[in-house]
């Protein structure tokens, strides 16, 4: 087992930020100034495989977001912070009601506004397009670019180092 499946296997809580992680990034508008965002469904399925496996999620954000409110809804995430331009109260918080320690925790960020929780969790993901000061500080630097299918390849990493993947496969197959 190398040094990454050694930390991904202590996971019991996995925070995704969402800009630039759980979506791409960009800026979309309808010609009324509405704006949407493009989630991967890839990437929801593999949010649901981790909490069907015994590893919660939580999802912090700094922006407020209709859109993003749904699809946490969708996805069945109990732990969904928004308005967060401190992400590191949001932090303490999941800390303390779900009384873990910062190293069975992982998270998955993409700018310099991540790296206050990042640099207090067992296990700093940064998506492929990330800054690049994340990248410098993060345990794993994902293949995919955020928005898609970078939340996927990192549940997945995650189950295949408890030994859940097969397991969790098997169980959507069926």
């Amino acid at each position: 087992m190398n040094a990454i499946d050694e930390l991904a296997k202590k996971i019991k809580l996995v925070i995704f930020d969402v800009d630039g992680v759980l979506t791409d990034g960009g800026l979309y508008f309808t010609e009324d100034g509405a704006e949407f965002k493009r989630f991967n469904s890839l990437d929801g399925q593999g949010i649901k495989m981790l909490k069907n496996n015994s590893v919660e999620v939580a999802v912090i954000t700094a922006l407020d977001s209709m859109a993003v409110a749904r699809r946490m809804e969708n996805l069945g995430i109990t732990y969904f912070y928004q308005g967060q331009a401190d992400k590191t109260a949001a932090f303490n918080d999941l800390l303390q009601k779900l009384n873990m320690n910062a190293d069975e925790i992982a998270y998955m960020g993409d700018d310099v506004i991540d790296l206050p929780v990042m640099t207090k969790v067992g296990f700093s993901i940064a998506v492929a397009n990330a800054h690049d000061v994340l990248k410098q500080r993060a345990d794993l630097i994902t293949e995919k670019p955020g928005g898609h299918g970078a939340v996927r390849e990192v549940c997945d990493l995650i189950l295949k180092a408890q030994g859940k993947f097969e397991a969790a496969m098997h169980k959507v197959g069926s």
